[in-house]
C-alpha cells in the first residue's frame, strides 16, 4: 500500500474543489467496474478496486460506502475524515444513510464518467434536490497538483527517464516492437513503478510517421529510426516521455536534421512555458517555427497538440493546446513536438514540465 492521504491535505483538496463549485451541497463519485479517477483523487487510495463503491464528499469529510472487498482496504488507507460503511454487512443501513445525506441536496456528479443508469437511479430511490454536472470543476481542481502528487509524478519520470537511458543496449536487430515494449515494462517495474501506462509505443522504421501507431511485429533493422512514447505509473499518478533513437548507425543527414528540428521546436515551446502565458501560445510558437525553418521543409508535419496535462491521467485534463487558459503554477504539462513524414519516419521528443511562479521547470 502506498503513503496515506493525512488530513490536511484531505481537507485542502476538498476545500480547493468546493471553491471550484456554485450550488452544490455534496459531490457523489461513483465507481463502475473501474474507479473514476477523482475517487483516487479524494481519498488517496493506491490499493484495491473499489468496484460499484460511492463515495460522497462535503466541504470537510467524506464518507465512503463500500463493499466487503475492499472494506479492510479503504479502513486503513483512509484519511482521518472520512468514514467507511460496509454496504454487505447492513444494506438497509447503508442505504438509509445514503438517503439522508442525498435527500434534498443539491448533488455534484462527474457527467464524464457516472454512467446514465447509475445517475437515473440515484435521482429516483434518494430524491436530490437537483443533481449538477461538476466535471468542469473536477478538472479545474486537478490541473494544480499539491505537494503529494508531485512527488509521486516526480518518481514516475525518474523511472521513465532511467529507462530510457537503459534500453538502447537492449536493441537488436530482428527483434519486434512488442519485445522491445516489453523490455521497457519490465525495466520500469524493475525500478518501481506499479504498472506501465496503458498506452505505451514503441514504433520502428516507417511506422514512426504514426503518431498513435499500435506496436506490433515490426522486425528492427540497422538504421531504422525508432520511438519509444512511454510512461510509468506510480501510486496512480503519471509520466508520459518520449525519445527517439537511431539503430546500428550513426543516422542519415536527414535523419540527424530531422532530430535537431524537433530538439530547437521543443525548445522554443518551453520558452513561453510561464505562468500567466496561454497554452495555446507553446504550439502557436513551435507550430510557427516548425512551418518556417529549412526553407519550410517541416510545414504542415506536426500534425499534434503541443502537450497535456498529465496526473491520475495520462491525459488528466480536457485542456491542451487549443485551449486559450492561462498558464498557472502547479500545472504539470507535457511539451511534445514532433515532425512525421508518411513512407519516410518521424521524431518526436516529449518532456514533463511543472509551471512555477517564475518560469518551468523540467521534472
Amino acid at each position: 500500500m502506498g503513503p496515506k492521504l493525512s488530513a490536511g491535505t484531505s481537507k485542502n483538496r476538498l476545500a480547493r474543489l468546493f471553491s471550484n463549485l456554485k450550488g452544490t451541497d455534496v459531490v457523489l463519485i461513483a465507481n463502475t467496474d473501474r474507479a473514476d479517477p477523482n475517487f483516487h483523487y479524494l481519498t488517496g487510495f493506491t490499493s484495491g478496486l473499489f468496484e460499484s463503491s460511492l463515495l460522497l464528499a462535503h466541504r470537510d469529510r467524506m464518507h465512503l460506502f463500500t463493499y466487503s472487498l475492499e472494506y479492510e482496504t479503504g479502513m486503513e488507507e483512509k484519511p482521518e475524515n472520512m468514514s467507511i460503511v460496509n454496504i454487505m454487512a447492513d444494506a438497509r443501513s447503508a442505504r438509509a444513510m445514503l438517503g439522508k445525506l442525498l435527500k434534498g441536496k443539491r448533488v455534484g456528479f462527474n457527467g464524464a464518467f457516472l454512467p446514465f443508469e447509475t445517475y437515473r437511479h440515484i435521482q429516483s430511490r434518494y430524491r436530490p434536490k437537483r443533481m449538477v454536472d461538476v466535471s468542469d470543476g473536477l478538472s479545474a481542481t486537478r490541473l494544480i497538483k499539491d505537494g503529494t502528487e508531485l512527488k509521486h509524478i516526480r518518481k514516475a519520470v525518474r523511472i521513465t527517464k532511467t529507462a530510457m537511458r537503459e534500453i538502447p543496449k537492449y536493441f537488436k536487430e530482428g527483434m519486434t516492437e512488442l519485445e522491445l515494449m516489453a523490455r521497457f515494462d519490465f525495466i520500469q517495474l524493475s525500478l518501481g513503478a506499479n504498472e506501465s501506462a496503458e498506452y505505451n509505443i514503441v514504433a520502428f522504421g516507417k511506422n514512426t510517421a504514426l503518431p498513435h501507431h499500435f506496436s506490433g511485429n515490426t522486425r528492427l533493422r540497422k538504421g531504422d529510426l525508432i520511438i519509444i512514447d512511454a510512461g510509468a505509473v506510480v501510486n496512480n499518478y503519471y509520466s508520459d516521455i518520449s525519445r527517439t533513437f537511431i539503430f546500428g548507425a550513426k543516422g542519415s543527414a536527414r535523419q540527424k536534421e530531422m532530430l535537431q528540428t524537433v530538439r530547437e521546436a521543443q525548445k522554443k515551446a518551453m520558452g513561453v512555458a510561464k505562468s500567466g502565458r496561454k497554452w495555446i501560445d507553446m504550439h502557436n510558437t513551435a507550430a510557427a517555427f516548425l512551418d518556417s525553418t529549412r526553407d519550410g521543409r517541416y510545414k504542415g508535419e506536426f500534425i499534434h497538440a503541443i502537450g497535456h496535462s498529465i496526473g491520475l491521467e495520462m491525459h488528466d485534463n480536457p485542456a491542451s493546446y487549443l485551449s486559450t487558459r492561462k498558464l498557472e503554477p502547479g500545472m504539470v504539462i507535457t511539451v511534445e513536438p514532433g515532425v512525421y513524414e508518411v513512407g519516410f519516419g518521424g521524431v518526436r521528443i516529449e518532456d514533463d514540465i511543472l509551471i512555477t511562479k517564475n518560469g518551468y521547470k523540467i521534472l
